[in-house]
């Protein structure tokens, strides 16, 4: 297998070149590309703007749907001669229900009724009514809106809330904005370099539902009291004015049937005013209410508030006309706006926020750059000195995985976010762990005596099962967070996903041409694998400069089985209770609530923006200084309802300008109680199904006892990662979620490689006692499992201390779980194991007398990997 034919070189060659293409449009400007060019966009977080989720009211649907309902009712039962009483809708119940005064025309009443249904057509082609009329013998008839129906109007409600806000937000300039449905009643806003997002919320949020009455003069609002059937009770739009109008339910004219509305001046008094027009149906329905109601006020209703109520003086056949108010500029251009845009058919709540200004964003690329430069330097450098020429083939290739990272993420024009950078630096260390395996699996091959060419083939043959098993550990919990993820979460599992992959492929090919185009070039008579003494300067730097882990060890590591046991039960024990008791600090993505960053022109006055935020009775208010004297942290509980939370985060930008006019807010994240729920169980949910699918999976490659030891590692591991997250108050959120799901993934990849080698030497050594088998496994691979948690260490440190204050967390939370993963795979998984395992086989037989018993033992256990 260390021969190439040359169709494989050239499809290999192929493969890296179509890599390096697929990554060159990233290098120019999107304006200056073809259509055809795909190329990684930048996330929020580092080009700055906002993520907005707005909830659907289905309530209000179902609610206007009954209103409709009962309304059509009304009339119909009084054009029939029906008398009838108590009519009523129960948004509730989801019913509209009356009473006939005479019972016996109960089933004539709901004929009517049944008349009002939309036909609505299900998934099996059949078409039903979206109601239920059914009449009772006391003249008791109810009409209840069916599932079927109820589904149909929230998916028409969805679709149409997605097309009318893509045309509003079309209509402010936004480019590149991304409006896409997300779960079966949101939609998801993504708002490219808007640092304020708070005009656009306004404007999308509207339901901007407009239409036509006239007004009841029989009716008077003043005198209080509920408002005669067919009648409501509606406020005026001027600020500061009490007037009520008697408006008529009827829909004269409908704002649906708008094509056009524009700001523009009243040429006689030069105050703002929109301008408007209908369409056919529009225009011929205006020209005959207006006909007929010459002389009567005429009510224009925008979102159930009347925006004025002229007189009608003349009909008015054109199909043109004007609002007029107490409008500004912007004012008539945003109402404008709406009109063309159309109504929303029920009114959206902004459940979840999250705005990163753009000099955040700078500093977010700026950090993970360092962190990505810094790692990469560190990863190489160890790389080149621990394997020697190897080493720097594996550099290579790890140069090349990098590349084809990036292209696979060009190809599926992905959103590069911050923890996608992260996911890139945490790659660095990964990739290199398949070929520390080969590496260490030739070097052992070249101690039992095999050939160069032999123990390269050996190398290369042997370790691939055991990558393949370690690898797929890693892409399972990746899978459970992409699934269960939220956000920029995802773009993070995408990115380790595609990494893991490539890496594969890299080290078990790349890798291997590279090696057999070397060894066909020189014919070496021995493997540069060991240092000799002795040797020129230029072959000495081609050869392992030092080892981490010494060769030839005997370490009896499970003499202290038990005490590791022990030792591990009691520190998981204490992480479990303060995990409960002070608890773990949530972040805002688990309990819900506002974290603001705001900047002021100079050094913050703490006092005052305290004073002025607790001012707002918005609940306990934290602020502390947030990395320089000009940047502060505002922390907020959750509020009452999603609407309550928007309203805050508008009242604390309010009150920091009051106090330091010209502060800026540079991110905002708002989470109401629903969302952070629902982040939550997801969270758990990620970690719940990881832990499963690796045991199958572990339990499915190896024997039982292995799947149990590793998921009891698995979880020791992880309750003490969350004792050290409340000691040294690292968040938990859906950052911390994904670090502690990459540590179980490289836990589980670290138990998978000394498992496979106990499996191997449970074959090879059949007679061998356990106790010696399991210490046997760990002294052979204890130098690959060094090597892999310091490349990986060498990758999140950096991150750790450059990555800046949003990422430092999730690298912490990284180191700390490398470290416990690393010592738990030799003092908790193999003891486990060792004691599980113990009547694998009998012990050999006494030998008899002067007999002499083979030693089956290896004569000296090396080392190395897989």
């Amino acid at each position: 297998m260390m021969y190439f034919a040359r169709w494989k070189t050239a499809a290999i060659g192929a493969v890296l070149l179509l890599g390096v293409l697929l990554c060159l449009p990233n290098l120019f400007p999107a304006s200056s590309l073809p259509d055809w060019a795909r190329r990684i966009s930048l996330g929020l977080d580092l080009r700055g703007g906002s993520y907005l989720l707005l909830e659907v009211d289905l309530n209000a649907v179902v609610r206007e749907r009954l209103e409709g309902l009962a309304d059509g009712a009304r009339t119909r039962l009084r054009n029939a001669n029906i008398g009838y009483v108590n009519l009523s809708a129960d948004p509730a119940g989801r019913r509209v229900s009356f009473r006939v005064r005479d019972p016996a025309q109960a089933e004539p009443a709901a004929r009517q009724v049944r008349e009002l249904a939309n036909q609505i057509t299900t998934s099996a082609g059949t078409s039903v009514p979206d109601i239920e009329v059914a009449a009772a013998p006391d003249g008791t008839v109810t009409a209840t809106l069916t599932e079927a129906g109820l589904r149909s109007k929230a998916t028409g409600a969805v679709e149409q809330s997605i097309e009318i806000v893509r045309r509003r937000v079309d209509e402010t300039g936004v480019a590149e904005a991304l409006v896409a449905r997300q779960g079966q009643n949101r939609v998801l806003v993504q708002l490219p370099g808007v640092e304020d997002p708070n005009r656009i919320k306004e404007l999308i949020g509207k339901t901007a539902k407009m239409t036509f009455h006239l007004l009841d003069e029989g009716a008077n609002p003043a005198a209080g009291g509920a408002p005669p059937p067919g009648v409501m009770f509606l406020p005026g739009d001027r600020a500061g004015a009490q007037e009520r109008y008697a408006v008529r339910r009827r829909v004269e004219v409908d704002g649906g049937n708008l094509t056009d509305a524009r700001a523009g001046q009243d040429s006689r008094t030069g105050e703002w005013v929109v301008n408007f027009a209908f369409d056919s149906v529009g225009t011929r329905r205006f020209a005959d209410t207006t006909r007929q109601n010459v002389g009567r006020p005429f009510a224009i209703v925008l979102d159930e508030r009347v925006i004025t109520a002229p007189v009608i003086r003349e009909p008015i056949t054109g199909g043109r006309g004007q609002i007029s108010g107490s409008f500004t500029a912007q004012s008539a251009n945003d109402l404008a706006v709406l009109l063309r845009a159309g109504a929303l058919p029920a009114p959206l709540t902004v459940v979840e926020e999250r705005s990163v200004g753009p000099e955040l964003g700078a500093d977010a690329i700026r950090a993970g750059m360092i962190s990505l430069a810094v790692g990469t330097a560190f990863v190489f450098l160890y790389m080149g000195l621990a394997y020697g020429l190897f080493g720097w083939f594996a550099n290579i290739a790890l140069m090349f995985n990098i590349v084809l990272l990036l292209a696979g993420l060009s190809l599926l024009e992905a959103t590069l976010t911050l923890p996608g950078i992260a996911g890139i630096v945490l790659t660095l260390g990964t990739a290199l762990d398949a070929n520390i395996l080969i590496n260490e699996r030739i070097r052992e091959e070249v101690q039992n005596g095999r050939s160069p060419i032999n123990a390269l083939e050996a190398g290369y043959t042997r370790a691939s099962g055991t990558i393949l098993d370690s690898n797929l550990t890693n892409l399972i919990a990746m899978v459970c967070l992409y699934v269960f993820g939220s956000g920029p979460v995802k773009g993070f599992a995408v990115t380790v996903s595609i990494g893991t992959v490539v890496q594969m492929w890299t080290a078990t090919v790349l890798t291997r041409l590279m090696v057999a185009w070397w060894y066909r070039r020189t014919r070496p008579s021995e493997l540069p694998v060991f240092q000799r003494p002795g040797l020129p300067l230029l072959e000495r730097l081609r050869r392992p400069l030092f080892r981490v882990f010494p060769d030839n060890t005997r370490i009896p590591f499970m003499r202290g089985a038990r005490i590791g046991l022990i030792v591990s039960a009691i520190l998981s024990s204490v992480s479990l209770a303060i995990a409960f008791y002070p608890g773990l600090e949530k972040g805002v993505d688990f309990k819900g609530g506002i974290t603001m960053e705001l900047r002021t022109p100079g050094p913050a006055d703490l006092a005052r923006l305290r004073s002025a935020v607790s001012g707002l009775n918005l609940g306990d208010v934290g602020l502390q200084e947030f990395g320089d004297a000009s940047t502060v942290l505002v922390r907020l509980p959750v509020q009452a309802d999603e609407a309550g939370t928007q309203t805050a985060v508008n009242a604390v930008r309010g009150a920091a300008e009051g106090v330091a006019p010209g502060t800026r807010v540079l991110r905002v994240e708002a989470v109401g109680n629903r969302i952070s729920a629902e982040l939550f169980q997801g969270g758990l949910l990620a970690l719940g199904l990881s832990f499963l699918a690796m045991l199958l999976y572990i339990w499915f490659r190896f024997e039982w006892h292995f799947g149990i030891a590793a998921i009891a590692t698995l979880l020791l591991d992880t309750t003490k990662t969350v004792g050290l997250m409340v000691l040294f108050g690292i968040e938990f959120n859906l950052t911390t979620v994904a670090a502690i799901l990459t540590v179980i993934g490289f836990s589980a990849n670290d138990k998978v490689v000394v498992f496979d080698r106990m499996r191997e030497n449970l074959r090879r050594y059949k007679a061998m006692p356990m106790r010696e088998l399991v210490d046997l496994s760990i002294n052979e691979t204890m130098n690959r499992s060094i090597g892999t948690s310091v490349t990986l260490l060498l990758a999140a440190l950096p991150l750790a201390m450059f990555g800046g204050d949003t990422l430092s967390g999730f690298a912490w939370v990284m180191v700390a779980g490398i470290v416990i993963s690393a010592a738990s795979s030799v003092f908790i998984a193999a003891p486990i194991v060792l004691f599980a395992g113990k009547d694998r086989a009998p012990p050999p037989p006494a030998p008899a007398a002067g007999a002499r018993v083979p030693d089956k033992r290896p004569a000296a256990p090396s080392p190395v990997g897989g």
